[in-house]
């Protein structure tokens, strides 16, 4: 991946591509473990943060490298094991349901590829797996076959306690292959049953393209399932959602939208090129082209183009162009005028607005905070507000405007 960051954790519509795997394995099985070498224990740490009752095995890979290597040791408890990648984002539980339903000695995943350059090859007869060969050990004939290895199995757990611990590296790479335990169950008389999958799927990712690649695929699957569940949107390819985020109600995203985080979207309509992060949006709307930042919840509202909202609570309230709005809560039947800012940072710290019902607040003001102005307020355009303002007044803060007759002409030194 070129990265600093583990493969695993890189983020596919908003979450690690490892806790994709977890999530659909958890609605297989609650007895899942994590083989972990690279990185171990960052990627423990964020496992742990998300997620309960996970155990874990430590591959030796001084010892025991490769994909058999990192089952080496481990501790199986169920009669019937499935083996996922970390790396394979885009399963669901029904193809992995196929896998486990039958009652072979083992399943193994298959794809039928035109180009199959790059995988390990699966030997069929008769529609049953007798070999896998990993590339690099392929002859010249064995590289024509287009079937290979799509790298997910699912095996009788008595079968693993014996062909395990018999695994060598007797190979091009030198590492345990998995992939021999198809040999070993077949030179028993083991039955090795091919599921053919789509590559779409299990589609591994291990580059920057192939993360893209998987991110496409995951929007696309996001948006068709929630169109599908009455949210209507324009231009569809253009919008991001992330996975995290819920819906309900009657909502609409228009063109270049982006959702991120745990977003809540409930009977609102997203506009043009706006962007909400971990925001809670009801009966409202917002944009084109507006931000609302982590921890706003914004109800019966319109917010306009160019506005910005940061950690606020805007009930009922009208903010209709280029203003920021931020560590505030405003109430209903409020008016927030053009080029209205909260100044909620004085270099240390973050201080909140508080305004009530009822307030009208005129274009290019300045709300300098902390501040409470309170229900039925007028402030006047162009005024920076420093204190406090009780019900019922007009706050006003201006220059007084002077006009120098003549100073055009005296400037340019025009004659009138």
């Amino acid at each position: 991946m070129k990265s600093s960051t583990p493969k695993v954790l890189h983020l596919i519509s908003g979450k690690a591509m490892l806790f994709h795997s977890i999530d659909v394995a958890k609605e297989i099985s609650e007895d899942i473990t994590i083989i972990l070498h690279h990185q171990a224990d960052l990627i423990r740490k964020k496992i742990d943060a998300n997620y309960e009752n996970i155990k874990y095995h430590i591959q030796d890979v001084e010892q025991f490298s490769g994909t058999g290597g990192a089952l080496k040791g481990l501790t199986l408890n169920s009669d019937r094991v499935l083996i996922l990648n970390g790396d394979m984002p885009l399963i669901t539980k029904e193809s992995l349901e196929l896998l486990i339903d039958s009652k072979n000695d083992i399943n193994m995943s298959v794809i039928t590829l035109k180009d199959s350059s790059g995988y390990g090859r699966v030997i069929i007869k008769d529609d049953k797996v007798l070999e896998i060969i990993e590339e690099k050990d392929c002859t010249d004939n064995q590289k024509l076959t287009k079937t290979v290895n799509a790298g997910i199995y699912s095996v009788k757990k008595e079968l693993l306690d014996k062909y395990i611990p018999n695994l060598n590296n007797n190979n091009a790479q030198k590492e345990y292959y998995l992939t021999d335990i198809i040999k070993m169950a077949v030179d028993d008389n083991k039955s090795v049953n091919p599921i053919y999958v789509e590559e779409k799927e299990f589609k591994g990712v291990n580059s920057k393209l192939d993360l893209s690649d998987a991110e496409t695929i995951m929007q696309n699957r996001i948006k068709a399932n929630l169109m599908r569940n009455g949210v209507s949107m324009r231009l569809a390819d253009t919008i991001y959602i992330d996975i995290r985020a819920s819906f309900s109600g009657e909502c609409f995203l228009e063109n270049g939208v982006t959702i991120l985080g745990d977003s809540q979207i409930i009977n609102s309509n997203i506009k043009t090129n706006s962007v909400i992060e971990d925001g809670y949006i009801e009966n409202s709307d917002i944009g084109p082209m507006a931000r609302v930042r982590p921890n706003s919840i914004i109800k019966d509202t319109h917010i306009g183009n160019f506005v910005e909202i940061k950690k606020s609570t805007l009930n009922g309230v009208k903010a209709g162009h280029l203003s920021y709005i931020g560590d505030s809560s405003i109430d209903e039947g409020t008016n927030i005028g053009a080029g209205v800012i909260t100044c909620n940072y004085d270099g240390k710290d973050k201080h909140k607005t508080i305004i009530g019902k009822n307030v009208f607040v005129g274009s290019d003001s300045q709300l300098v905070a902390p501040l409470i102005i309170e229900d039925d307020v007028l402030i006047g355009a162009g005024s920076t507000i420093t204190r406090d303002v009780k019900s019922g007044n007009l706050a006003i803060s201006r220059t007084p405007m002077k006009i120098v007759k003549g100073f055009f002409y005296k400037f340019f030194k025009k004659g009138k």
